[in-house]
């Protein structure tokens, strides 16, 4: 629903509680009961970010996805490229602008120095936001400061990447569905994006149909387990549960060789309408949507909240 029809949900205060109560415009709050399990359907902080998920730990209610620890990584694109690049995993060149980095010009010059090492183009993001908010790609130097100040509108802490030139891929993950089952994962989507856009942003991906997708990619058996593979130990890496996509900028060989995978992001809560990737990737793969959330809300249902 859009943030104008969205009714306001309230957990009980008491900790032991599992009920929830909607407070609809007008009308006295009517309580949904107790609730089995919780699908935390939400982009950007506090949603995906590990907040929300706190809340449900002490409150005893199962939820689907990823818990605390796993949330906030995936979350901060930082610490999710720290921990990939220290696991062995391709994440590409980057520098992290913090608010004390940008907070005088002694500081901000350095910062346009660490950029022209990157080299231009770059792209210039919120290190925290989704949904491809306040992402800006940066052709010249003269263009960088206003893009890192666009970007700490959304996040005071900002991450400058270089452009990567490749395929853009994205492959599903799963939680297994034993506990000692490994997860698995989906066919590997291609997307391509068309018309006016430089790159996969907030319009292309949500209002004007600008992306054109191929499930499955147009890969070799050898690179798709290749993506499969790297998805699949990056959930683990990060100790993920539940679901998640994993983004991946795709280099072909010059000699015909093995290409190069190099990770964008991993998200913990990826859209999941019936025409979204994540599910369209499953549902390619031979799982369809009723399936999926069926099997999502079991695995939540399995697992215990609090240390596991």
């Amino acid at each position: 629903a859009s943030a104008e029809r969205a009714n306001l949900v309230t957990m009980a205060g008491d900790p032991t509680a599992r009920d929830l109560t909607v407070h609809e415009p007008g009308a006295v709050p009517k309580s949904l009961g107790e609730v089995d399990v919780v699908l935390p359907l939400l982009h950007g902080p506090y949603g995906e970010d590990g907040t929300l998920q706190g809340l449900l730990e002490l409150s005893g209610i199962p939820y689907v996805g990823s818990g605390v620890l796993a949330s906030a990584v995936a979350m901060d694109k930082e610490f999710m490229k720290r921990l990939l690049s220290q696991a062995g995993f391709d994440v590409g060149p980057y520098e992290v602008v913090r608010p004390r980095d940008w907070a005088t010009e002694e500081g901000r010059a350095a910062v346009r120095l660490a950029v022209e090492d990157l080299g231009y183009p770059v792209f210039v993001k919120p290190a925290r936001a989704g949904s491809s908010m306040g992402i800006a790609k940066v052709e010249r130097p003269e263009d960088l400061d206003p893009a890192i100040e666009s970007a700490r509108h959304h996040d005071p802490k900002v991450l400058v990447e270089a452009a990567i030139v490749g395929r853009e891929i994205e492959c599903g993950v799963l939680e297994g569905i034993g506990p000692m089952d490994r997860p698995e994962a989906s066919l590997p989507a291609e997307l391509r994006v068309t018309g006016p856009h430089v790159f996969y942003d907030f319009e292309a991906k949500y209002l004007d149909g600008s992306t054109e997708v191929d499930i499955p990619a147009r890969l070799s058996e050898q690179e798709v387990a290749d993506v499969q593979e790297q998805a699949v130990a990056a959930f683990e890496t990060l100790g993920c549960e539940g679901l998640a996509r994993v983004d991946f900028f795709y280099q072909e060989s010059a000699d015909g060789g093995p290409g190069r995978f190099i990770i964008s992001e991993l998200n913990t809560m990826p859209g999941f309408t019936p025409t979204s990737m994540f599910p369209q990737m499953w549902q390619a793969t031979g799982l369809s949507y009723q399936d999926l959330i069926v099997r999502l809300i079991d695995s939540a249902l399995r697992r215990p909240t609090g240390l596991r």
